[in-house]
């Protein structure tokens, strides 16, 4: 049995979900190799406010990896709702009764 495009798309959606969760917490956790003067720790951004309000410490190649990862799973939630409509309307084709007629 052939796969319906919204079934696709879902898919495609949740693993575009998943992939850039996972590399925005890999740049995330990359994110500070010096240690905080305060304790002396090296944290990751997401504990660090001072690295977080600077942006210089994500690569250029990291933020396009961000920015298309967002873009296709972004694209695609647009376009999943759109693909289930029309194969509704290509399911139903036959079925379609004019209101108040009811088959006269």
């Amino acid at each position: 049995m052939k796969k319906r495009l919204s079934s696709i798309l879902r898919s495609m959606v949740l693993g575009g979900l998943v992939a850039s969760g996972v590399a925005r917490v890999l740049v995330l956790f990359t994110a500070s190799p010096v240690p905080d003067p305060a304790s002396g720790r090296t944290e990751p951004s997401l504990f660090a406010p001072a690295i977080s309000s600077n942006w210089d410490y994500i690569t250029p190649v990291q933020a396009w990896l961000l920015i298309i990862l967002t873009g296709v799973t972004l694209s695609c939630v647009v376009a999943w709702p759109i693909a289930a409509w029309m194969e509704r309307r290509a399911d139903a084709g036959g079925n379609r009764r004019i209101f108040g007629r009811q088959g006269r």
